[in-house]
């Protein structure tokens, strides 16, 4: 088939080799804008970007794809089918109508659960056990259109958001080429979503790393994996930020109040939350390495009986 693709980050890479590996001709490649980064303000690529021109293929970076010029540059290149991951922008509906078998987006969720911009952080934060892809034929909604193909992904105990990224990209490369196949064979199935049972996830930001130890035990260590390795948890340790890279619940007891440090032992710093206590295993000190407790405690001194407080 004739593939227009629609991706940025990382995340979508792996798709956009697979379709390529597949044998389809990806005709363009749609990405958002480079952006300024480190002092120099010298543009970056986007990784999508960057694959693409790895692979001698055209990319065109509009600012706004709905604009009247982006779609027309879109149509001349008469795509059959236009996969979309992790874009970025709204896809207006001249162009969602454009190419013969419409626009497929994969989504990093089980859809209907998850619609949203950060499924794969919220799966970790929200304890989840299951999680999976989802490929969708794009509608005017964000993540409503109806479902095609579902892939089942269970969480490991110690999973975090960037372990969980990397598995769902994989997994999501390989279904969207399986999903074109069916489209291109006439076998896909489209199921309607039950919008009943959708949910909805919000942007991730900085502050909801910020860790309210009046929470219990088992929500902060969520927490804590889902934000690992952007924005990170932290805490606030006397004048200076403390990032929390791991921890894990642990069944001792205590009466202290949330946020005491009950216990700092070799390898370990227990602080008692609303339910239950918390052992810090690897920690990360402003203006410090990211490092395990051991090393940490060689170097900072850690009174039992003081407290952590909101960053």
């Amino acid at each position: 088939m004739r593939v227009i693709f629609m991706g940025t980050p990382d995340f979508a890479v792996g798709t956009l080799e697979e379709i390529i590996k597949a044998g389809h001709e990806v005709v363009l490649v749609v990405s958002q804008p480079d952006k300024a980064v480190g002092r120099s303000k010298a543009l970056k690529y986007t990784p999508v970007k960057a694959c693409a021109i790895g692979h001698g293929i055209e990319v065109y970076q509009p600012e706004r794809v709905r604009e009247t010029e982006a779609v027309e540059y879109l149509r001349k290149y008469r795509p059959d089918i236009i996969i979309v991951e992790a874009f970025g922008q709204i896809i207006p509906r001249v162009i969602l109508d454009m190419p013969k078998y419409g626009c497929v987006n994969v989504h990093a969720s089980l859809l209907p659960k998850y619609r949203g911009a950060s499924p794969i952080q919220w799966a970790v934060i929200n304890g989840e056990k299951i999680t999976g892809v989802t490929t969708q034929r794009m509608d005017d909604g964000i993540d409503t259109g109806d479902i095609i193909m579902k892939e089942e992904v269970a969480l490991r105990e110690d999973e975090t958001g960037g372990s969980l990224f990397d598995r769902l990209a994989g997994v999501g490369a390989k279904l969207c080429v399986k999903t074109m196949e069916a489209i291109e064979n006439g076998t896909a199935v489209y199921t309607p979503q039950d919008n009943a049972k959708a949910t909805h996830t919000a942007k991730i930001h900085k502050e909801l790393g910020s860790i309210d130890w009046t929470k219990g035990a088992e929500e902060i260590e969520c927490l804590i994996r889902g934000l690992d390795p952007w924005p990170s948890a932290y805490t606030r340790l006397g004048d200076k930020i403390l990032k929390i890279w791991k921890a894990e619940v642990v069944s001792e007891q205590s009466e202290a109040e949330p946020g005491c440090i009950v216990k700092v032992e070799k390898n370990r710093i227990l602080v008692q939350t609303g339910r239950g206590m918390l052992a810090l295993k690897e920690v990360q000190l402003e203006g410090k390495k990211r490092m395990m407790v051991a090393a940490f405690l060689n170097g900072c001194t850690v009174e039992e009986g003081t407290y952590f407080k909101r960053g």
